[in-house]
């Protein structure tokens, strides 16, 4: 993203800041423990065991921190339990950085961590800049030596830095950009926490094409074009290039909202009818987009698909009758409706409605007679609803997987689980695709920016298209339906379908998808059980909001 200028730093000072204490220059070793201490182990003793002490943790807190800030990564390293990669980060950060000086104070510890804080000056090519920062440290017990020493992670240089990134000062090699929503409303990290790192890696594709100027930055460099650099500090503005986006800000600021009330959460919202973007957002906030780019077994929000392959395939339609028993032997395993419930004299919308897995999972039967049913339900996937074609949304995202299955993974996975893989906006997707009769791959800026390809997708036979929206209407307005608590209050026309996902013998994970007017969502929470409990209420918010 930004120049490789390699910078020197002459005659910088670093300080460390301990106890009221301070720390300075380049050879401030006298009086500094380090692992020849009597906190270390001397020549003869054998190595301490046991947790690292009170007097252990502060001690060698303060000689690493000292060590760093005097520009010395060597004896930094030696005082880690990782000296080889280390050494070099330690050395790197202060001239790949440009840091001119910097003070470094120690907190008071909470176990064996100790919080720490950075108050550093960058300079460059005229420009300076105070730059702080808080981090952490955890003291170890080496595993050899039995020495108290810094447990290494690249953490401890800052916080957002990761193992095979590094720290940059340069001129930038694309501008800033200044991202608007569809309403050129600006849109920010501070006010859209979940849009900070789509705002990066916009700027990394997008900032050469929009009109500005660099400025002088200090950045992370991921070290790899497929993750976007992280922007810290400004030394020197240049002129942002204005980016339109798809993203509605009032809608966003519903999604933030609504993920906050989880540990874990997702949601992303599109416009059925043109696939734009309406909202994308996670809780917690990380460099890995989970709305966009998660893997994740869809659970029942799948039986969209399937509902659809068996209309194809003329194995129901929406009124016609199905058997939906309290369980279903297939293939050599038994799968079982929650709570074994069962419906009597049931049609394909009352399965679809109250989530029957037992009534989907009987399809296998006579597609197994046509030799198509390991394959059937990612052809339709595929053929109609775009999952699993290349999606270039103008970011990472996961284009959904459908594959070929065996066994009883395949009977799984017409409930959405076995191998099927996709992503919050792929789930969303498959609402919108249902409302509009038609599959539009969903975008954040506009193919014309840079002309890439969109995929591509048959229309849905009318028939079959009418037949999932008046099942979504059910399963979000009939009084048995399982998303019509959950859409209470959200405006017509609508439609929804709940479901949940078993992981590892966890808490199920939270579905839910659904649509109101042209406005079309999905969530996913983490551990959240049934799907209109938790994934639900975020995607009932974010509808809400879209009018």
């Amino acid at each position: 993203m930004r120049s490789g200028t390699k910078v020197a730093i002459v005659g910088g000072v670093f300080a460390v800041v301990a106890s009221g204490v301070g720390y300075g220059g380049y050879n401030l070793w006298n009086g500094i423990t380090g692992g020849d201490s009597s906190i270390g182990t001397r020549a003869g003793d054998a190595p301490r065991t046991g947790p690292v002490t009170a007097d252990e943790i502060t001690a060698t807190a303060k000689d690493f921190l000292a060590a760093w800030a005097a520009g010395e990564p060597e004896r930094a390293a030696q005082l880690t339990n990782d000296p080889v990669t280390a050494g070099p980060a330690v050395a790197a950060y202060r001239e790949g950085a440009s840091i001119s000086k910097a003070v470094i104070t120690p907190g008071t510890p909470v176990g064996a961590k100790v919080p720490f804080t950075v108050k550093a000056t960058v300079s460059y090519e005229g420009a300076s800049k105070d730059w702080s920062y808080a981090s952490e440290l955890t003291v170890v017990r080496g595993q050899t030596t039995g020495r108290p020493l810094v447990e290494w992670r690249s953490t401890v240089l800052h916080p957002k830095l990761t193992a095979s990134a590094t720290l940059r000062t340069g001129r930038a090699e694309t501008a800033a950009v200044k991202a608007v929503d569809r309403n050129e409303v600006e849109l920010t990290a501070e006010q859209y926490p979940s849009l900070g790192p789509v705002l990066n890696e916009l700027r990394r594709r997008y900032g050469a094409k929009v009109d500005g100027t660099a400025g002088i930055e200090t950045w992370i460099d991921s070290g790899t074009t497929d993750v976007a650099d992280t922007p810290l500090l400004v030394l020197r503005e240049g002129k942002p290039g204005v980016l339109k986006t798809t993203i509605d800000a009032d809608v966003q600021a519903a999604a933030e909202k609504a993920v906050k009330g989880f540990q874990k959460a997702s949601v992303a919202a599109i416009e059925p009818s043109t696939g734009a973007i309406r909202a994308v957002a996670n809780n917690p906030v990380a460099e890995f987009n989970v709305a966009l780019q998660g893997q994740q077994a869809p659970g029942s929000t799948m039986k969209i698909v399937t509902a659809a392959m068996m209309m194809e395939h003329g194995l129901a339609t929406p009124r016609s009758r199905v058997e939906c028993p309290p369980d279903v032997l297939s293939r050599g395993r038994t799968f079982q409706n929650l709570d074994r419930f069962s419906i009597p004299d049931a049609t394909l919308t009352d399965a679809f409605s109250r989530s029957c897995n037992t009534a989907f999972i009987k399809a296998i039967t006579t597609l197994s007679g046509k030799g198509v049913a390991d394959t059937a339900l990612g052809t339709t996937a595929r053929r109609w609803f775009g999952i699993g074609e290349e999606w270039n949304i103008g970011v990472g995202a996961w284009d959904g997987s459908v594959p070929e299955s065996v066994g009883n993974e395949t009977s799984a996975s017409y409930i959405g689980q076995g191998k099927i893989t996709m992503s919050a906006l792929n789930v969303a997707s498959l609402s919108a695709t249902a409302k509009n009769g038609g599959f539009r791959q969903p975008y954040l800026v506009a193919r014309e920016l840079d002309d890439r390809p969109f995929a591509q997708a048959e229309r849905l036979p009318s028939t079959i298209a009418s037949g999932l929206r008046g099942m979504m209407k059910a399963a979000a307005t009939d009084a048995h339906g399982t998303a019509t608590r959950t859409m209470i209050g959200v405006p017509r026309p609508k439609g929804a379908k709940t479901g949940s996902a078993e992981v590892d013998g966890q808490v199920s994970n939270s579905w839910f998808t659904g649509y109101s007017g042209d406005l079309a969502a999905a969530a996913v929470v983490q551990e959240g059980g049934h799907g209109g409990d938790a994934a639900g209420p975020v995607v009932a918010q974010v509808l809400k909001a879209g009018w």
